[in-house]
């Protein structure tokens, strides 16, 4: 970015609810059913129906609202806004304009530097999804109306971020707590977090805001961070050439790394927004925002904080362990069954990690259960297996779903720990290999690592290594 100007943005997020059916109706929201199977007559808007409000879509805002040190308003209201357009069967959305159910929030992010910031929620409202046009099927459009009425809640931060790399921190912070309240699964290729970015550019040390344009389709918090970039730096061109910037919203490609333009940005009273005739004011006790209070679980910063301290890690090492709430939770359990933490940090790390990445799964599909991670490193420094027997019965947990001292036993893996028996190996090795004794007598020390490796591979990996390095010294120096 040129050193003339600074960025101006801000990130709207809608993060579809985890609640089994939609916001007004009975239909399933469940994704991926059969195209326009979920569907009645409410959520197409039919003449004659009216909506219901679902309450635990209601008890989700105010737990986001919670977790985000929001204000949580106690009278909030229903909107319609108008707009025309072929996955919008009844001409108009369901959301809030006036009097959203939160406002007023904050999170804190760390950039690279260590620098830390907070970026202000301005507002976090309930609204109804829209339908899906798909355009991948020949010449047509064809719509599918299963996403109508799917519960969200729209995240709206003031324009406080400065540079791509905090709205990036910010997404991946507010997917975290979305993902650790256990409201949202932040599955953005699946479109249950979708992000559009406000951006504008001017001078450093002004105080207007720029023309801004609005960037959509960013499926992945990478490309929000490249279509942020691309965006900064064509409007930066723009000025440079004197040109003006026009006020428009810009669909993401990531396949060409550019944004194209899409339509005229439309501004609130584009689309008439006004009352939802249909649905009563949402009215929030204290007692109701006490008892969803009650609920807010252990939120990621205070999980990583705790981490640190009760577990002694490194914030390297306790930032991996609380991303999210599933690998947090698998970790407890495994330090459920061993106090060396930081092991049980180098498995989830490691062995687990490359697990989760090799087969594209979660942590909770992982078929080993944690438990069994933590008697593998009891195993380990108990002396009955070696850290390199381990891994292989860490592959045949991943197979056998066995707990490990079965495996161990079963394929008879325990380590050799009789130094009588080692020693009548190391002889054999040293006897075997008299070009490699001299050159230790000769003073080449590095040569011990030749004559552990025989060991052990004539010992199938059981000989314990600190016994081998122990006779193998006593033996060389005789």
């Amino acid at each position: 970015m040129s050193d003339k100007y600074e960025a101006v943005i801000g990130l709207e997020v809608h993060a579809q609810l985890k609640t089994e059916t939609k916001i007004f109706c009975g239909c399933s929201a469940e994704f991926g059913n059969e195209p326009n199977s979920n569907v009645c007559p409410v959520c197409l808007g039919h003449p004659g129906v009216l909506p219901v409000l679902n309450k635990k879509v209601v008890d989700f805002s105010i737990l986001m609202g919670l977790a985000t040190q929001s204000t949580i308003n106690q009278k909030s209201i229903f909107a319609r806004k108008n707009y025309f357009y072929p996955d919008l069967p009844k001409g108009y959305q369901i959301s809030q304009f006036e009097l959203p159910i939160c406002e007023f929030g904050k999170i804190e992010i760390e950039k690279s530097n260590g620098e830390k910031k907070e970026i202000t929620i301005k507002r976090i409202h309930m609204e109804e999804d829209a339908g899906k046009s798909i355009h991948d099927q020949g010449d047509e459009t064809l719509v599918d109306v299963n996403r109508c009425g799917v519960p969200l809640i729209e995240i709206v931060s003031e324009p406080d971020m400065r540079t791509p790399e905090e709205a990036y921190l910010y997404l991946s912070k507010l997917k975290r707590i979305l993902t650790y309240l256990d409201i949202c699964d932040g599955n953005m290729e699946e479109g249950s977090l979708r992000c559009d970015a406000n951006i504008s550019i001017r001078k450093k040390g002004a105080t207007e805001l720029g023309t801004r344009t609005e960037v959509k389709n960013m499926n992945s918090f990478r490309n929000v961070e490249r279509a942020l970039q691309y965006e900064i730096e064509r409007q930066i061109e723009a000025l440079e050439n004197g040109e003006g910037i026009v006020q428009q919203t810009l669909l993401w490609n990531a396949d060409k790394n550019e944004a194209v333009p899409m339509r005229g940005k439309e501004e609130a009273h584009d689309y008439r927004y006004f009352p939802e005739p249909d649905l009563m004011p949402v009215e929030i006790s204290n007692d109701w925002i006490e008892e969803i209070q009650s609920a807010l679980p252990e939120l990621p910063n205070e999980k990583l904080n705790r981490f640190m301290t009760q577990f002694n890690l490194s914030q390297y090492d306790a930032e991996f362990l609380t991303a999210s709430r599933g690998v947090a939770d698998y970790y407890e359990n495994i330090v459920e069954n061993t106090s060396d933490y930081k092991s049980a940090s180098n498995w989830m790390m490691g062995e687990i990690a490359f697990t989760l990445k090799e087969n594209k799964i979660e942590i909770e599909k992982l078929s080993i259960p944690p438990e069994n991670i933590g008697k593998l490193i009891e195993l380990i420094n108990g002396k009955t297996i070696s850290g390199k027997i381990a891994k292989e019965v860490f592959a045949k947990m991943l197979e056998s779903r066995k707990p490990p001292e079965k495996i161990v036993e079963e394929e008879n893996l325990a380590q050799i720990t009789d130094s009588s028996a080692i020693e009548n190996v190391v002889e054999q090795v040293l006897n075997d290999n008299p070009k490699q004794v001299e050159q230790y007598k000769s003073g080449k020390e590095s040569v011990i690592g030749f004559f552990v490796g025989q060991v052990m591979r004539a010992t199938q990996g059981k000989a314990n290594p600190q016994l081998v390095n122990q006779l193998l010294r006593e033996k060389l120096q005789s």
